[in-house]
């Protein structure tokens, strides 16, 4: 396995924080940039860590108390700040594989940049597909670019899927289906739902997440915008895109056959399991995720979506 070169984009986020740490497990991968807003302590300390080319701020005044920082250290990093910035090291062909993992609209620009430039992009950023998803496609094929979902969901549902056809379509798949943990508010009555705090939002039952992720996991925000992210990725209609409740988080997603078989991707949850997949893909390295012992878990449970309780998943079918 030769050495690959990695730029990561939201490095100070829970996803680029997970990818360095498969990194740092894997001496097959170094670090080419690392690309963070203003959470100037934190990419200081990767920066020590990983001594990538460059260190990308998107705010300036961040990026200024960086280079300080790093004046006295016996590092190379190159430090740099603004969108544009972020755009060229995005497309720097020196880097073969692109982590886009900057949240919002924001990561629209750098990750399309990735894909035009043909690299293989780590697609974290779901906004990207939803903002975009027609023309972000057609980009990716006419680039030639290797774009790997790294949404549990979607990962977990492009390991159960067949090769596509030369059409690209996916023969005998009756329908995909998206799991969804329900958050933390499944079970509270829908009349003290108004009540509800950002910091209960925050608190996931299962995975550790930022706090944009984890206020849109409690509504099913996210898992509406996944949904989308679905469409544009795996090329299906809506009608074959299924949504079930599954609070364990054990089974990330699954596809179902017309022969009546349905494949499912098991795991603990942990974003390293899907990040160390898209990463050495076709490939498979060790993720540092501890193995998933299926008599602890004893018993799995499933519902139908309440849309009254998550009107953001009708919205986002609708």
């Amino acid at each position: 396995m030769t050495m690959q070169l990695v730029t990561i984009l939201g490095s100070t986020g829970s996803i680029g924080t997970s990818t360095l740490d498969v990194i740092a497990s894997n001496s097959h991968y170094a670090v080419h940039a690392l690309v963070a807003n203003k959470n100037v302590e934190l990419l200081y300390r990767q920066v020590k860590q990983f001594a990538p080319a460059y260190a990308v701020m998107a705010d300036e005044g961040a990026a200024v108390q960086l280079r300080e920082k790093l004046s006295n250290e016996n590092v190379k990093t190159e430090v740099l700040s603004g969108n544009h910035e972020i755009v060229n090291v995005a497309k720097d062909s020196a880097s073969t594989i692109v982590m886009a993992a900057i949240v919002g609209a924001a990561g629209l620009l750098p990750t399309l940049a990735a894909i035009q430039a043909s690299k293989t992009v780590l697609l974290a950023n779901k906004e990207a597909l939803v903002m975009s998803g027609a023309y972000f496609m057609q980009q990716a094929k006419l680039a030639g670019a290797n774009l790997l979902p790294v949404d549990s969901e979607h990962n977990a549902i492009f390991q159960c899927l067949p090769k596509p056809d030369a059409n690209q379509k996916y023969q005998g798949v009756e329908k995909i289906i998206l799991t969804a943990s329900g958050g933390p508010f499944r079970e509270k009555n829908v009349e003290d739902l108004h009540a509800v705090t950002p910091a209960q939002a925050c608190a996931h039952p299962n995975w550790e997440m930022g706090k944009k992720i984890s206020v849109d996991s409690a509504t099913m925000m996210n898992k509406g915008l996944e949904l989308i992210e679905a469409y544009w990725l795996f090329g299906l209609p809506h009608e074959q895109i299924d949504v079930v409740i599954h609070p364990e988080s054990i089974i990330h997603s699954m596809v179902s056959y017309s022969d009546g078989s349905v494949l499912a991707q098991l795991g603990n949850p942990d974003m390293r399991t899907p990040i160390a997949h898209a990463l050495a893909w076709p490939l498979r390295i060790h993720s540092g995720v501890k193995p998933l012992d299926l008599t602890e878990v004893a018993s799995l449970h499933f519902e139908k979506p309440d849309l009254e309780r998550f009107p953001c998943l009708r919205i986002a079918y609708d």
